[in-house]
């Protein structure tokens, strides 16, 4: 990974500038926040430039107004949020360049905070132009992207101010791109990689990248019953993307070749029908699922395996639930490896890096999202990392 600077670089700020970009889009109900987790995340980066002295200037996206004013989609709904999280007053400006911007950052005291509007309310930011990115850039003395959620994506707010400004990252940016350092970077070797979800060609990327550089691709999910299809087992009338068999054929064909073990239940949890506690719910080898049966969760057998799998690794990635967890009891295997992973993490003897949106919802019904040692909860630009994509935003910031 290339290096970046973080705010640890910065010299005397008293009385600059700081333009910071950060993830504010949060979920709303009834006009107030049923989430401030995005919050909690830029927090430390914001307090600490206003510690500092600096006058603060909160940039952030809220919805998809797409180029246009929305007055329901205004930063200023998620203003009292903000504050309460940060247990400071800050002031709302509703523009993000020209003379009101100005006048307010004028006003701001050394240590305030001033929220500016959507930077979306404006085309120039998704097009990232040029012009706008440099509109915003005079008002600042330099730039932190705290915003890895937004990283993915090359907009002005997120790309095109870092080269208008000294860039920085804040200190969730700095910390997440150390966890994904240590888990696909340069890790500790052998690596296990779990990857689950509904659907291969959701994750067809991500499985091609990750076959070339873990020692364990553990699948999950019904994109197992994609590639046990592929090996020729009959998978009833479960979840299965079966024009999609010979791409998962190759994939372990690559995974061979790699020297990547690709892991696949051997006993399963199957039903007649997807319902909480089904009376016609048992547990089998995969082969002697019934044409009438689905698959909705991994085994106890071949969950216990893959336990003992983790046990032998350093690193761990994961993305995706192992079976449909939403619904019980078939968030068994999903609870129990993630059990097992937290316990290694734990004692010491791996590193855990999960995300995505599924994943961090079901680690916190494991009870275990505390105990891995980073949960990203940025979705796209996660799982683009896992892809082996390079990220705009973060590209920027080592320009």
């Amino acid at each position: 990974m290339s290096n970046f600077r973080t705010l640890d670089d910065l010299g005397d700020i008293t009385g600059k500038v700081a333009l910071v970009r950060v993830d504010l889009n949060l979920p709303m109900k009834d006009g107030s926040a049923t989430d401030v987790t995005r919050v909690e995340v830029v927090k430390p980066t914001i307090l600490e430039l206003a510690d500092k002295g600096a006058k603060v200037l909160l940039l952030a996206h809220y919805g998809r107004p797409k180029g246009q004013r929305h007055s329901t989609m205004s930063t200023s709904f998620v203003q009292g949020d903000v504050e309460k999280v940060l247990g400071k007053e800050i002031m709302f400006i509703p523009e993000v360049m020209g003379p009101v911007v100005e006048q307010s950052i004028g006003i701001l005291g050394n240590g305030d905070i001033g929220l500016l509007d959507n930077v979306r309310f404006w085309p120039g930011e998704e097009a990232n132009d040029p012009d706008f990115a440099k509109g915003i850039a005079a008002h600042g003395d330099f730039y932190v992207n705290d915003a890895f959620s937004a990283a993915h994506r090359a907009h002005a707010s997120t790309e095109g101010l870092a080269h208008h400004l000294p860039s920085y990252a804040g200190r969730a940016m700095e910390a997440e791109l150390k966890a994904l350092d240590a888990a696909l970077g340069s890790p500790e070797q052998p690596v296990a990689a779990v990857v689950g979800g509904a659907k291969v060609s959701t994750k067809l990327d991500v499985l091609e990248n990750l076959v070339g550089k873990v020692q364990h691709l553990i699948i999950g999910g019904g994109m197992a019953n994609t590639f046990l299809a592929a090996k020729g087992v009959d998978v009833g009338k479960s979840l299965c993307e079966h024009d999609l068999t010979d791409t998962a054929s190759r994939i372990m064909d690559e995974a061979d070749h790699a020297g990547c073990t690709v892991h696949l239940p051997y006993d399963v949890v199957v039903s007649k029908e997807f319902a909480a506690n089904p009376s016609s719910l048992r547990t089998c080898n995969v082969h002697e699922v019934a044409d009438d049966e689905m698959i909705l969760d991994v085994g106890p057998l071949a969950t216990e395996a893959l336990g003992d799998v983790l046990k032998t690794c350093r690193t761990l990635v994961w993305n995706g639930p192992m079976g449909a967890f939403e619904t019980e009891p078939f968030d068994a295997a999903t609870v129990a490896l993630a059990k097992t992973a937290a316990a290694l993490t734990q004692d010491g003897s791996l590193t855990s890096v999960a995300g995505g949106g599924d994943t961090v919802a079901a680690l916190a019904h494991a009870g275990v999202k505390d105990d891995f040692t980073f949960v990203s909860t940025a979705g796209g630009a996660f799982l683009e990392w896992m892809e082996g994509k390079d990220l705009p935003g973060v590209a920027a910031l080592s320009a």
